[in-house]
């Protein structure tokens, strides 16, 4: 007969995300001169109380005097209480509902706000142990009934002393008094939850950490709504990508390291190793080669427009899904785009840089107005087109090619060639992708069929442009003036060296590849990337990956969810279902999706399913990826 388990757990910053007392300071300080003042002590005689460093009932009647509460300010408390369930408690409702019986909070927190927030879970009152309070007859906080051994030194253990639990007893809470509990219960093991808050004196006498409820019950080979705890999904952010795609996937509980440079292949492909989630924008190269070891390697996000730096092929043979950001910084990179032109035009970046070595000159020789002049694009996609707007309301004339049939916004007229274009127009700028194709797009022939004193700008990818036949034209003076923010070769990071043929030269402007280096579009950038990575892991969802069929399913209810990833063979969905029909499974709901090389699936069954199945479906000739998401 297998041991009976029990689970003592404690309530502040466990079942919920804050401190009980902390959260009523907000609220019944609310008006008082001294609020910042007195919240600041609550919070810090919480804390000393918390680590033991001054006896538990002393924090709690000090607490108590400076709150001042009453019955009005507990109400609005469980309220907020109630929505600040510890958000892994929440996910696993199902485990408190089944265990309900066999689970005693033990907490120095109040019944009268524990009670309330509890009930959902199914937990009995009688296994709720807490302080109570004091009113008086206006219904205000007096005090604490001090009968009670929960207010006072080592009431916990006591208390846990007195259930006389016998079995396999797991005690779980964030504090010091949480593992005294340990030693009133003989062969218990403790568990320091950090879920909501990290405290080193629970941590180092722990016999487990435990970053969430879902690592408890995965660990412990208990029933869990994820079939993966969060907190065990490595992310490596690379290039300084933005703190809010950082805070953000801290905030779903994934393990985040943050780097603010690329990596080398030999060095990328060891760190990949044990990575789920790789980040990175356009300076890191990944190939067959820092990929070799990616075995865990579920999704790669590119925080930036272009995917160019990242062979799609290698990552879809991996079952890797790459999600980019397509839009999110073209506005930034138009409007630098946009100041440039007029720099260029106005000669401003020239006489700026005289001036800092003192002279002065000003002069209106070579400095014209935009108004009127022709602006030819080369390149009318997302960034090429915003561009045509912001110029032509600066009353430029717009001129452009693309390669695609792109229909004119606002005057702009679309020429037959790009050599029409370079011929035509008085500034040039190029917004294509970075493609093969457009390897050595302009070189020494399209600079010399450019107006003699036009000026050109490249702000899309580096490889586009011969810079040494630029240089050439510019010290010759056949072209104005150039604004350059993308180079073929680039640092990895900053403050490193930098070397091109372009420096020294007053008439071209350099910049470190910041077209969509903005607050706005960085964050922009972060939080869409973010959403896409985190609904592919979550949920399975592929919506606007760049390598994978587009795939959405909502979620099912009381369901489990199934991804297959395989070759795009034919015959392969009826395999599936073969598996699912010889294991007695009901499919709730189902779709298939396919590209040229892969077919992926998402498949929600019932509740209850022979674990066989999934062997079943790996073994299946043409599998590339078979994962279980809940």
């Amino acid at each position: 007969m297998p041991e009976e388990k029990y689970f003592i757990i404690d309530f502040d910053s466990t079942f919920t995300q804050v401190e009980a007392l902390d959260e009523l300071a907000t609220i019944s300080l609310r008006g008082r001169p001294d609020r910042e003042q007195a919240g600041r002590r609550v919070r810090e005689l919480t804390r000393l109380g918390m680590e033991g460093k001054i006896p538990f009932g002393a924090s709690l009647a000090r607490r108590l005097r400076l709150l001042r509460a009453d019955r009005r300010h507990i109400d609005a408390l469980i309220g907020r209480l109630k929505k600040r369930i510890t958000k892994s408690v929440a996910r696993n409702r199902e485990f408190f509902r089944k265990y309900a019986g066999n689970i005693y909070v033990v907490s120095g927190g109040f019944r009268e706000f524990m009670l309330p927030v509890l009930a959902p879970l199914g937990i009995p009152e009688a296994n709720v142990f807490g302080n109570t309070f004091v009113f008086d007859q206006r219904g205000r906080v007096v005090g604490f009934d001090k009968s009670n051994p929960l207010c006072q030194d080592g009431g916990k253990a006591r208390q846990v002393e007195r259930l006389g639990l016998r079995g396999d007893v797991c005690i779980i809470g964030d504090g010091k008094t949480d593992h005294e509990m340990k030693k009133a219960c003989p062969g218990s093991r403790f568990f320091a939850f950090t879920e909501n808050v990290r405290r080193e004196a629970a941590v180092r006498h722990a016999d487990s950490v435990a970053p969430s409820f879902d690592e408890f019950l995965y660990a412990n080979k208990l029933p869990t709504a994820l079939s993966y705890p969060k907190n065990r999904i490595k992310v490596l952010l690379l290039e300084g990508v933005s703190p809010e795609a950082v805070s953000q996937m801290r905030e779903e509980g994934y393990s985040v390291e943050s780097l603010p440079q690329s990596l080398p292949d030999g060095q990328l492909a060891a760190r990949l190793a044990d990575v789920h989630i790789l980040g990175i924008r356009s300076r890191t190269q990944i190939g067959e080669a820092s990929l070799a070891e990616a075995r865990r390697l579920l999704c790669m996000g590119v925080f930036c427009i272009g995917t160019n730096n990242v062979d799609l092929g290698a990552c879809t043979r991996k079952a890797t899904a790459v999600f980019n950001a397509p839009f999110s910084s073209t506005r930034s990179v138009a409007e630098m785009t946009v100041g440039e032109i007029v720099m260029l035009v106005r000669g401003i970046f020239d006489k700026s840089t005289r001036l800092h070595a003192g002279t002065w000159d000003k002069s209106p020789q070579g400095a014209f107005e935009v108004r009127g002049k022709k602006l030819g694009i080369v390149g009318y996609g997302n960034i090429g087109s915003q561009v045509s707007i912001l110029a032509e309301g600066l009353g430029m004339d717009v001129l452009y090619y693309d390669v695609a049939d792109k229909l004119a916004l606002g005057n702009a007229r679309k020429c037959r060639s790009m050599m029409e274009v370079l011929k035509k127009a008085d500034v040039v700028t190029i917004h294509v992708d970075g493609g093969p194709m457009n390897d050595g797009l302009i070189g020494e022939k399209e600079f010399r069929a450019m107006k003699p004193g036009s000026s050109f700008l490249n702000l899309s990818r580096g490889r586009v442009v011969d810079l040494a036949a630029l240089a050439r034209c510019l010290k010759a003076g056949r072209l104005r003036g150039a604004a350059i923010d993308v180079f073929p070769e680039e640092p990895r990071g900053n403050g490193q060296g930098f070397v091109s043929e372009l420096q020294g030269m007053p008439q071209a402007i350099l910049t470190p590849h910041i077209g969509g280096s903005t607050i706005e579009a960085q964050e922009n950038i972060a939080r869409f990337v973010t959403d896409r990575v985190i609904g592919f892991v979550n949920s399975g969802d592929t919506l606007h990956s760049v390598n994978f069929p587009q795939l959405r399913l909502p979620r099912v209810a009381k369901s489990h969810r199934f991804l297959h990833i395989h070759k795009n063979v034919p015959g392969m969905l009826s395999q599936i279902n073969t598996v699912f029909s010889d294991h007695r499974i009901n499919i709730e709901g189902q779709y298939l999706k396919t590209n040229d090389e892969i077919g992926y699936v998402i498949t929600d069954i019932c509740a209850k399913y022979d674990e066989g199945v999934m062997a079943a479906l790996k073994l299946i000739p043409g599998t590339i990826r078979f994962r279980v998401l809940y």
